[in-house]
């Protein structure tokens, strides 16, 4: 299984937003997608979700990942914070796009719902209120509902935005867990520099593609330490 990009560029309307793109994902990589705002990176991830042709290139996906349901969750929170729904409720949706014109829940996709929020520390939440939790519980709530739309692929979208650095620290290491443990697949869209210790591959873009390979080559290179120099200056 593999998805790859052969000189690809993607944009809107005739306009190339990001282009020279040449990388692929192997089952069980975690792909960082590297880089500031307005880098490119949630042009590729529309790409990834097959809701943008390529203007330029091919891209591919083989295997399984040519017919996986994927997990997507983006930076914003959804549903409304003041969605009147139970947290195990808000998970157990993921399952929505799998389940065509049957009209309930089967016992496997309930059991797989409780699975994921145990896996991510949440099961004691079954019963709350969404819009009662906070906001890291929240993001833990949606990875659930997105790994429950998962075959094998996960797409995130500067999934932790806004959240307090600490409990990013701890969802980025979650994350790391869930691609170990379960093989998932996973492509995260992300300027925060602590994801780049929690990922097998890097993909840095600034409106072209900068840097492709290892997180450990990455941080060695010189587009990962002036991006990293920049970032801790913008910190202080």
């Amino acid at each position: 299984m593999s998805i790859q990009c052969q000189n690809v560029s993607f944009g809107y309307n005739g306009h190339i937003i990001v282009s020279g793109l040449n990388f692929n994902v192997e089952a069980g990589n975690f792909l960082l997608l590297a880089g500031e705002n307005g880098s490119g990176k949630s042009t590729l991830i529309k790409g990834l979700l097959r809701l943008l042709p390529p203007m330029e290139g091919v891209l591919s996906f083989k295997g399984e990942f040519e017919k996986t349901y994927t997990g997507y969750l983006s930076q914003q929170i959804a549903p409304k914070q003041d969605f009147p729904a139970g947290a195990f409720e808000i998970v157990m949706s993921g399952n929505l796009g799998k389940m065509k014109l049957r009209p309930f829940y089967t016992r496997t996709e309930r059991q797989k719902a409780l699975e994921n929020m145990r896996l991510l520390g949440i099961a004691d939440l079954k019963t709350h209120c969404f819009r009662e939790l906070s906001g890291g519980q929240q993001r833990r709530v949606l990875l659930a509902r997105s790994l429950c739309a998962a075959k094998n692929l996960l797409i995130l979208d500067e999934p932790f935005a806004g959240l307090d650095p600490l409990i990013s620290a701890e969802l980025y290491q979650q994350l790391t867990m869930i691609n170990r443990e379960t093989g998932m697949t996973i492509v995260m869209a992300s300027h925060d520099v602590d994801a780049a210790d929690c990922v097998t591959h890097v993909l840095h873009l600034q409106k072209r593609q900068l840097f492709f390979g290892s997180a450990e080559e990455y941080k060695r290179s010189e587009t990962g330490k002036n991006f990293f120099g920049k970032m801790e200056k913008n910190d202080v």
